[in-house]
C-alpha cells in the first residue's frame, strides 16, 4: 500500500466515517496541534534516553494522545464505531504524577518561570505550550461538535504536567529557576488581600 493517495491535493482530507473536510477545518487544526505536541514529546523521549524513569509514563501519554486524536477525527454523528479506548483516568493519572513530582522537589511551585533551564526542561516547556495550543483548538471544536469531556480534561492536565516535569528536571539537575513573578493568587495572599472580580463590562 502506497503512503500517498493524492486525494488531498485539492486541500481536503478524510475523516473517520468517510466525510471529507478542508485541511484548515477546526477539527483538522485541533488534531494537527495535538499531533505536533505528541511529536515533540517523542523528541523529548529520545533526548531522555531509553532507561529514563519517565519513559513508561511518557509512552503511555503518547499512546493516549493517539487514541484521543482518533476520537477527535470522528464527527459525533458518524455511524461507525471507534474501537480505540478513551483514557478515562487521564486527568487523574496526570494529577497523581504531578503530586509525586512536587513532593520530591526542594521548592514549591509559586512563580511563573522563564522557559529554559536546560535542554530537557526547555523541551518540556515546548510540549506544554503546544498542549495549550491544542487545547485552544479543542475548545473551538467543542463549540461545533460534541467531544467526550474526558479528552479536554486530560489535555488541560497535560500542560500542567509538563510544566511540573520542566521544574522537576531543573530541580534534579541543580539548575536555578529563572523566576518572573508570583502566581496571582500568591501575590494577593502576600499582600493580605483577596482577588476582586473583574468588571464584566
Amino acid at each position: 500500500m502506497k503512503i500517498y493517495t493524492k486525494k488531498g491535493d485539492a486541500g481536503t482530507t478524510g475523516l473517520f466515517g468517510g466525510s471529507r473536510v478542508r485541511k484548515d477545518d477546526v477539527r483538522v487544526e485541533c488534531m494537527g496541534d495535538l499531533d505536533e505536541a505528541n511529536s515533540t514529546l517523542g523528541l523529548l523521549r529520545v533526548k531522555l534516553g531509553a532507561d529514563h524513569a519517565w519513559q513508561p509514563q511518557l509512552h503511555r501519554i503518547q499512546k493516549d494522545m493517539m487514541d484521543m486524536m482518533s476520537h477527535l477525527a470522528r464527527p459525533s454523528d458518524t455511524k461507525k464505531t471507534n474501537t480505540n479506548p478513551i483514557p478515562a483516568d487521564g486527568a487523574q493519572f496526570c494529577e497523581e504524577w504531578i503530586d509525586e513530582l512536587e513532593n520530591q522537589m526542594t521548592s514549591p511551585s509559586d512563580y511563573f518561570l522563564l522557559p529554559g533551564g536546560n535542554e530537557i526542561s526547555a523541551l518540556c516547556h515546548v510540549v506544554r505550550t503546544q498542549m495549550r495550543r491544542g487545547e485552544r483548538r479543542l475548545v473551538s471544536l467543542m463549540a461545533v461538535d460534541t467531544v467526550d469531556p474526558v479528552i479536554p480534561a486530560y489535555i488541560n492536565r497535560l500542560s500542567d504536567l509538563f510544566f511540573t516535569l520542566a521544574r522537576a528536571e531543573m530541580d534534579k539537575a541543580g539548575v536555578a529557576e529563572e523566576k518572573w513573578q508570583l502566581f496571582l493568587y500568591k501575590r494577593f495572599k502576600q499582600a493580605g488581600d483577596t482577588p476582586k472580580p473583574e468588571n464584566p463590562a
